[in-house]
Parts: structure tokens; sequence; C-alpha cells
């Protein structure tokens, strides 16, 4: 009994790579010949100042950290070419005091649209034009102790969206 029960095991052992599930994250979808990428400033159509500039900085960090390319600034010399911008933000508040009716809670929800293609060919990489990211801070009620967060909160958000986009870049989603 203990035989059988080892050679069916080891048979199972043999064919389950063939069962078709395969790891998520485990390679990456850009071309091999892609060795750099342009990240070129992000366009700023919104309202909110120096949002563009966090996110340009985040998804260069992003693509530096965790991906094999190397990130050059010239769009002439890349093999592909990564554009993008927000198109537009909401400031919403969400929470209020109820003594002073006050927001003490803030969502900003940006929408952005990015793409990755390659410069010599001009195919099309990786495309997202109606992508959304979220971020929440907090406002206090006391300006004694009021401490500005939105700016922090955009740098949040851009790090979230680089790597969110740096993901879906590698994974093709």
């Amino acid at each position: 009994m203990p035989r059988f029960l080892g050679y069916t095991l080891g048979w199972c052992l043999l064919l389950l790579p063939s069962c078709g599930y395969r790891v998520a994250g485990r390679g990456d979808s850009i071309p091999k010949e892609v060795g750099t990428i342009a990240v070129l400033p992000f366009f700023n159509a919104a309202s909110r100042y120096k949002l563009d500039q966090h996110l340009t900085r985040a998804l260069t960090h992003e693509f530096l950290t965790r991906t094999r390319f190397r990130v050059i600034p010239e769009e002439g010399e890349a093999d592909a070419t990564l554009r993008g911008g927000v198109t537009n933000i909401f400031v919403t508040p969400v929470i209020f005091d109820p003594r002073s009716g006050r927001a003490t809670s803030i969502q900003v929800i940006a929408q952005l649209q990015v793409t990755l293609a390659e410069r010599r060919t001009g195919r099309v990489l990786y495309q997202n034009q109606n992508y959304e990211a979220r971020e929440r801070y907090e406002v206090a009620i006391d300006a004694r102790a009021y401490f500005e967060e939105s700016e922090i909160a955009m740098e949040r958000l851009s790090q979230a969206v680089a790597r969110s986009v740096v993901s879906a870049i590698l994974e093709k989603f």
C-alpha cells in the first residue's frame, strides 16, 4: 500500500505543472528589446499644483527600483516612452465636524492618462486613458494644531499610482 501511494503521489506531482495554472507576477510583458524607458514629464490639465511633478518622480523611482529597465530623460535615445498626465481632479469633503461645520476629512480623486509605447514602432505596450486614483487626508479643526496634509496626500497618491501602473505594465493588465 505505501508503495502504491508513493507512485500515485509521484505521478500527481509530475502532472501538476501541466494543469494550466500559473503563478501570477512571474514575468514582464515588455519585449526583451526594450531596455530603456524615457519617463516624460506628465501634463497637468487639472487645478492641482505639482501633482504632475509628483507623479513623474514617483513613476521614475518605481521603474528604477522594481524593473530591469534603465530610465533616461531623453525620448530620442529610449526604446520606449511613458507619457501621461492628470486630466481632472476632484477634492471633496467627506467628514465634517458637527460643532464647527468645517471639513475634517477630504477625499481627492485624480483622473489620469498613461501610455507606454515603443519609440521606434509606435506600438502601444500599455495604455489606460481612464485611470482613477483616490487618497484621503485629514484636516485639523483647531487652527493652532493645523498641519497642511494635502501635499503629503498628493505624494502618497503619486506613489500608489506609480506602484499600480508599473505592476500593470509588467503584468499586462
